[in-house]
């Protein structure tokens, strides 16, 4: 299949690089080009707008920071879509999904402004992270319409284990939302594990073998204790991308009045953290707010 593809980050750039190993021919956008450079050796081709991509391709992908993003890249202007372009609309576009991770409010008022305009509109947020990007492995939570979603499902399968449809547009923001709640819960219980290890003079390191079997091992448990207690990991995100989900996580708990008072809690540490200057820090640094002053 011909695919557009914006973003070309973090996890972006290895799912440009899975479409590619498919066999499909990807045109990239990125909002900062140089980021994009190593996806044209490994065969993209590049596109200086979004715009670009509606007579090229048969569907976009998405991947981008949050949903202020979403929408200038689909709407803005030189967007795919966008209001300045007088035939917005035309072409050969005629699905767009979006990996991002943004409120299911604002999903559904972009997917009803595409469908406007003949697009149909995939909300398929992942999870995974960057090594299962690398390894194809992600697992996608998918909202919109079942054939749409299951035309697509091949193409995705080139970086994704699993796609599952959670209902309409909307559903699979609402689920990845889910998702984050446990994540973040999690690994700021893990950091305050490894506080609690290392001022009790246990090696923290070894927490992962001490547990393994047990209820409270997990992918988790076994990623983020080697870089809490460590140095040198590639980095699997920003700290500052877990107090955006989890602010919206808060928001959309006030909409539906769900009680999540470990979600608020979380928030608290994650507040805590950006005020410390650690927003631009790797995700495990929420070992860095609970146990600052570790040797």
């Amino acid at each position: 299949m011909d695919i557009g593809f914006c973003g070309a980050g973090l996890m972006g750039g290895p799912m440009v690089r899975r479409l590619l190993q498919a066999g499909h021919r990807v045109w990239v956008w990125n909002r900062t080009p140089g980021k994009a450079q190593a996806l044209l050796a490994a065969g993209a081709h590049r596109v200086e707008t979004p715009r670009e991509l509606t007579d090229r391709v048969d569907a976009v992908f998405l991947c981008v920071s949050d949903a202020h993003a979403v929408g200038e890249v689909v709407f803005g202007l030189g967007g795919i879509l966008g209001e300045d372009c007088a035939d917005a609309g035309a072409g050969r576009i005629r699905h767009i999904v979006d990996h991002s991770s943004i409120p299911p409010a604002a999903t559904r008022d972009y997917a009803a402004r595409a469908a406007r305009l003949g697009v149909a509109w995939i909300d398929a947020p992942v999870s995974g992270g960057v090594p299962g990007a690398e390894a194809g492995t992600l697992a996608v939570m998918a909202g919109g319409a079942a054939d749409d979603i299951d035309l697509l499902t091949p193409v995705i399968a080139a970086y994704a284990a699993r796609v599952t449809r959670m209902g309409e547009v909307g559903a699979g923001q609402t689920t990845k939302l889910c998702n984050q709640a446990i994540v973040c819960a999690t690994v700021a219980a893990i950091a305050e594990a490894v506080g609690l290890a290392e001022r009790s003079g246990i090696d923290a390191a070894r927490l992962p073998e001490a547990l393994a079997g047990g209820w409270a091992d997990s992918v988790l448990l076994r990623t983020f204790v080697p870089r809490m207690t460590g140095t040198g990991h590639t980095p699997l995100g920003s700290l500052k991308t877990f107090q955006k989900d989890i602010d919206t996580i808060a928001d959309a708990a006030r909409d539906a009045g769900a009680v999540m008072p470990v979600v608020s809690e979380v928030q608290q540490i994650v507040r805590l953290g950006a005020a410390m200057g650690l927003a631009n820090a790797d995700l495990a640094a929420f070992i860095d707010v609970v146990h600052p002053r570790r040797a």
